[in-house]
């Protein structure tokens, strides 16, 4: 039997302060795993950044786009001359050959889809090179090829690999070998049905939550899904349960969706009476049920914005990108449902020191924090990434 394997998150208050401070002024437990950087931009006040800041970028012009995803905070994401999230950056970095430098104001397995999509000539840079990713940590390469050998042991039907853009290069790369296809949140349904045309089976890593929802959106019953788990033999499943598996869902998952219950949803909608809850598909199967909708970040973001003056919103996403949309709108009701509000901590650290620092290197000429994916890894990762940016080209 399926089951819905979710860690226990303390019921504790957050300790990511999300107001912008000094970078020395930040609390050591926010910092402590973050890159060093060199002291002058440690002790710089908000207004100073944002002078320098703008100097730089205004030196270095048309050489430089700058790349935000909607969970940065508000002093990073002014900045962005795009923001969005993975799926529509990642376009953006396929499609701007025009720019010298691309600063990918995200995390780390973003920077590395835009080396890959971008021209050689182009240099990607990740302000903050600690600015990682849990789920996609959740996912090596050793052990999705240990999955995958004994996956191909057991079953005897193509098995379609899928992974999420919150993955390593190297998964990318691996999919791509295997005939497989990169997916994010906004178009993982029509992945589906893309690889169901391939194969009778998946492999979806890393988010069990995204990957047991578009499988209940495209049809595919629970019985029907397992979870591997890798430190595990056969990811704990009996090779009937693997035989019978359509999907086949990697024990992964996003901390900061997993702090969205129904138990809020059911408070929110007793607190206000009419709301309409939309959240994000890295929620729990629970959680996605209980809501109105369920969308991508982009998709909450235009929904929200395009629905009637009055309405009220709950939603279930980060807490950068939900005060945005509530200030972009002040003519609705928006709040998240979580009342103990949390930023991702991974992408909270890319503070404006760190971006400021990245951009007055370029000007010196020096280019600091560049991500660069070998040859090997980038063409077998291009061509998933390909396969998957090709569906937006038919469709």
């Amino acid at each position: 039997m399926l089951q819905t394997l979710v860690p226990v998150l303390p019921d504790t208050e957050c300790q990511t302060d999300y107001t912008l401070e000094p970078l020395d002024q930040v609390a050591p437990p926010a910092r402590k795993k973050w890159q060093p950087i060199p002291d002058d931009y440690l002790h710089l006040p908000g207004p100073e950044l944002d002078r320098r800041i703008a100097a730089a970028k205004a030196a270095l012009g048309s050489k430089l786009v700058i790349l935000g995803h909607h969970y940065q905070r508000d002093e990073i994401i002014k900045w962005a001359d795009y923001r969005g999230d993975s799926f529509k950056l990642s376009q953006l970095a396929a499609d701007r050959k025009e720019a010298e430098y691309i600063v990918f104001c995200g995390v780390h397995f973003m920077a590395e889809s835009a080396d890959i999509l971008s021209a050689p000539s182009q240099k990607v840079i990740l302000p903050n090179l600690a600015a990682g990713c849990s789920m996609a940590d959740m996912a090596n390469i050793d052990d999705v090829e240990e999955c995958w050998q004994a996956l191909t042991e057991t079953i005897e039907d193509t098995i379609i690999p899928i992974t999420y853009m919150n993955s390593a290069a190297n998964l990318k790369a691996f999919v791509g070998r295997n005939g497989g296809i990169v997916c994010t949140s906004s178009n993982a349904v029509a992945v589906y049905e893309w690889a169901f045309q391939q194969g009778k089976r998946l492999l979806f890593f890393p988010d069990q939550h995204l990957g047991r929802n578009t499988g209940l959106k495209f049809g595919v019953p629970l019985n029907e899904m397992v979870v591997w788990d890798p430190t595990k033999p056969r990811g704990g499943n009996s090779p009937e349960a693997l035989r019978g598996a359509r999907i086949v869902l990697w024990q992964g998952w996003c901390s900061t969706h997993l702090r969205f219950t129904a138990g809020q949803i059911a408070a929110a909608r007793q607190r206000f009476p009419g709301a309409r809850i939309v959240v994000h598909p890295e929620c729990t199967m629970e959680v996605v049920q209980a809501a109105d909708e369920n969308g991508s970040t982009e998709y909450i973001n235009k929904r929200i914005s395009e629905s009637p003056p009055g309405s009220i919103w709950g939603v279930g996403t980060e807490i950068n990108l939900v005060n945005r949309i509530a200030r972009e709108n002040p003519d609705k009701t928006v709040f998240c449902l979580d009342p103990i509000v949390c930023p991702c901590s991974t992408m909270y650290r890319i503070h404006p020191a760190y971006l400021c620092w990245v951009l007055e290197g370029l000007v010196e000429g020096k280019v600091v924090n560049q991500i660069v994916v070998d040859d090997e890894t980038a063409r077998w990762a291009r061509v998933a990434l390909e396969r998957m940016l090709s569906m937006r080209r038919t469709s």
